[in-house]
């Protein structure tokens, strides 16, 4: 690849000036390898949910040109997608699914999810290993696990169908176990394969800071993998005459996504703060508590305090943002704003209003206006 970036080093009349000029390219070069390092790191699978090329026709034309062409894929997930080419919609949809929880979920946080740009999706602050971190790599790959399994089920992908996952014991004999569930099992092992990939590929020395960050990125992806797996429950159907309900037919169904967000969270905010041991393991640094299972989250540094811009961390600030007078919580002004005060003005809002029911079966609403008083913080 080209860059149009030529380092040629000529020697010059005064002493050692040769020696230093060569010297000077050296450098060059090396501070231009770690530049362009940094910039394939700071992209993330996360821009299949940003990528306008995601439409199913896209990959009916040749794999793997377009497989090479995707922002953001590791060596190792590019095979993947060559392999599984109808497969990386679902994947992309999985992303957003993830970044839509995620935003709901901290829409009235200092740090609410937003992104920033289309390649690395949430920008710097993910190099960060910060408890928002951890919450949005498990959120992300439950949303994969999510989007594939009933892909499978709704028959748009080639190699899985609905779900084979076996009868519950608890079950009662005269019910149906049968119909087409969510294939779990199958979006589990993918979200797996492919997620976990990138982190895969990396070698770091035993006991650095990057294989730290390595080992929570992998734990945090099989807490939101294993999130979606615990939540998921038996659905059933009647059938009889009239609705007797005589027989029923049951099967294996993924619960409502907002479920797994609101799981997450909780996680989130119970979250272990963790540190490499002699052995290169994640230990917890608090002791007195009980130890995280794989179902928790872990993080090995602290939160910014999110409250001003900062490039080095990534951090937007809450500048402008809106908050809530009356709360005492993290949608307040006082905390919200950090202390910096707030703005006060007027705002037309639209809603819905005098509604009706018609019979039948519709309902019928009038569009409101009212003035209200919006705080935004300074």
């Amino acid at each position: 690849m080209n860059l149009g970036l030529g380092c040629v080093c000529r020697p010059v009349s005064w002493p050692f000036g040769s020696v230093l000029d060569s010297r000077n390219c050296v450098f060059a070069l090396t501070l231009l390898t770690l530049l362009m390092q940094v910039v394939v790191e700071a992209n993330s699978w996360w821009s299949l949910a940003m990528n306008p090329m995601l439409i199913p026709e896209a990959y009916i034309i040749g794999a793997q040109p377009l497989c090479s062409q995707l922002v953001g894929l590791s060596q190792g997930q590019k095979k993947l997608c060559q392999l599984y080419q109808d497969h990386m919609q679902y994947i992309g949809e999985g992303a957003k699914t993830g970044i839509r929880e995620c935003q709901y979920q901290f829409r009235h946080r200092r740090w609410n999810c937003s992104t920033v740009d289309n390649s690395s999706v949430f920008g710097r602050v993910m190099q960060i290993g910060s408890r928002e971190t951890a919450f949005t790599y498990a959120i992300s790959a439950a949303g994969v696990v999510n989007a594939v399994s009933r892909a499978c089920r709704e028959g748009e992908l080639s190699s899985c169908g609905c779900s084979r996952a076996a009868r519950p014991k608890d079950l009662p004999r005269d019910w149906l176990w049968g119909g087409c569930g969510d294939n779990l099992n199958y979006g589990y092992r993918f979200s797996k394969e492919f997620v976990d990939a990138r982190e895969r590929e990396k070698s770091y020395p035993k006991g650095s800071f990057d294989s730290a960050r390595l080992l929570m990125n992998l734990h945090n992806n099989e807490a939101g993998r294993r999130t979606v797996s615990d939540l998921a429950h038996v659905s059933c159907k009647c059938h009889g005459v009239s609705g007797s309900c005589s027989l029923k037919t049951c099967w294996l169904q993924l619960a409502d996504f907002r479920k797994v967000g609101d799981a997450l969270k909780e996680k989130y905010d119970s979250g272990a703060s963790m540190k490499l041991n002699t052995r290169g393991k994640l230990v917890q640094i608090h002791s007195k508590f009980n130890a995280p299972t794989s179902h928790d989250l872990v993080y090995i540094e602290p939160s910014p305090d999110y409250c001003l811009r900062n490039q080095s961390t990534g951090s937007l600030g809450t500048v402008g943002r809106l908050c809530n007078k009356t709360s005492e919580g993290m949608d307040g002004c006082e905390l919200m704003c950090c202390g910096r005060g707030y703005d006060q003005f007027k705002a037309q809002i639209v809603e819905r209003c005098h509604c009706k029911f018609h019979w039948c079966c519709y309902v019928k609403c009038k569009r409101c206006t009212k003035i209200v008083d919006q705080f935004v913080c300074k």
